[in-house]
């Protein structure tokens, strides 16, 4: 898939897969340098522009690297970019280790990765079928009753 790109910072490196046609997001770069203390998020920029093609979105995922080692992940984890959005790209990172975190320019933060989605239409009905499941939720599998 073929999706288009404006670079924003020019010196920013395009997202990419580390290894390709086995990892399924690409890195995305911070575009800026900052320090992320802990307990604090922050919006950082991309330096990137894309044009997603309709009938996909694209997803911003947490690094796992990142979360395991630093505490650092993806606040609103998954970040979704709509079809329609042509701005610059931004990932919203918090910071839940005990040490300040320094993002350099050209830093891998998030990951990317892009995805065909549906569009939907409601048909509203009086009732639904019934399941074997129920209204049961939220954990109500693991729990014994007396």
């Amino acid at each position: 898939m073929e999706i288009k790109v404006e670079k924003v910072n020019k010196d920013i490196e395009l997202p990419k897969y580390q290894h390709f046609g086995e990892d399924a997001g690409l890195d995305l770069h911070a575009a800026e340098e900052l320090t992320i203390k802990s307990g604090e998020y922050k919006l950082i920029k991309t330096g990137l522009k894309i044009a997603v093609p309709r009938g996909y979105a694209a997803f911003v995922y947490p690094r796992s690297g990142l979360a395991l080692k630093k505490g650092v992940t993806v606040l609103n984890a998954d970040g979704v970019i709509d079809s329609g959005y042509r701005g610059e790209v931004g990932v919203i990172l918090i910071n839940h280790g005990t040490e300040d975190f320094n993002v350099n320019f050209n830093d891998r933060i998030a990951q990317l990765i892009i995805q065909q989605v549906n569009t939907i239409e409601w048909n509203e009905v009086e009732s639904l079928s019934e399941s074997q499941r129920g209204e049961g939720g939220f954990g109500h599998t693991g729990i014994k009753k007396n």
